[in-house]
């Protein structure tokens, strides 16, 4: 079996290295599945869910913030601004960002402050989309 290698980095460091059968990543213009001989691709991402299917069929699933991805033939370097696995993303925490920032986007007085509790709204519910998608069952 083909594989591809994934590097998922953030300003906090590395969250994953490994080999990989497939890889999603949220970019800025929609999902990307990228497979092992992929041609070269750099791309700006957006906040939600990168999904790395490992070489024995497991799923693995990280939340990231934004940021840049590179592809090469053979590895695939995910830049993130925040990345998180999945499993250590705290629900309560997510919701309430949430609500700041929904509250913050009603409050905003000024284009930039608007912007930017529309950028933090954006991460804010697209961590807890996740979450919520992790905590339905498989059927």
């Amino acid at each position: 079996m083909a594989t591809i290698h994934v590097d998922i980095v953030s300003a906090e460091g590395e969250i994953f290295s490994g080999e990989a059968a497939m890889v999603f990543v949220p970019a800025v213009m929609g999902e990307l599945g990228i497979a092992p001989r992929h041609a070269p691709l750099l791309t700006n991402i957006k906040p939600g869910e990168v999904r790395v299917q490992t070489t024995d069929g497991q799923e693995q699933f990280f939340y990231v913030s934004g940021g840049a991805m590179e592809v090469q033939p053979h590895l695939v370097t995910v830049l993130a601004d925040t990345a998180i696995r999945a499993k250590d993303l705290d629900e309560a925490a997510a919701l309430q960002a949430k609500e700041r920032a929904e509250e913050a986007v009603r409050n905003s007085k000024d284009a930039i402050s608007a912007a930017q509790a529309q950028a933090e709204l954006i991460q804010a519910a697209a961590q807890y989309k996740m979450i919520e998608k992790l905590r339905k069952p498989k059927g």
